[in-house]
């Protein structure tokens, strides 16, 4: 007898490939802190990496609306910020507090969705 590949996974085959990318849910993390720690513009590689990687990679609709959610609350803020003639010399120092406020949220909310799509 041989064992297979899939006798030899520690996951049961009906959760295997369930999971969200390493990618994803780093990025989801570095969204928040980016942000809060006045560095607003770098974190559009992050949100970039979230929604790409959800959009191409995670199997729960629940993940990918949240990435959405997260990239569509940076593009408002950063789509003000490049269109304005007299904004800050950065995003940081011209980001409304509540569109931080929404940004973390909406972060919070994919990481709590990441979490839910990988226990169930």
């Amino acid at each position: 007898m041989t064992a297979t590949s899939e006798s030899l996974s520690s996951e049961s085959p009906v959760h295997a490939g369930r999971r969200t990318s390493l990618p994803v849910t780093i990025s989801a993390w570095a969204v928040p802190l980016m942000v809060l720690g006045q560095f607003a513009l770098l974190a559009i590689v992050p949100v970039t990496i979230a929604l790409v990687g959800a959009l191409r990679g995670a199997p729960d609709r629940a993940v990918r609306r949240a990435a959405s959610l997260v990239a569509v609350t940076f593009a408002i803020p950063l789509v003000v910020w490049l269109t304005r003639p007299d904004g800050a010399e950065s995003l940081s120092k011209d980001i409304h507090p509540g569109f931080v406020g929404l940004i973390v949220a909406a972060s919070a909310a994919l990481i709590l969705t990441i979490h839910r799509a990988r226990r169930g």
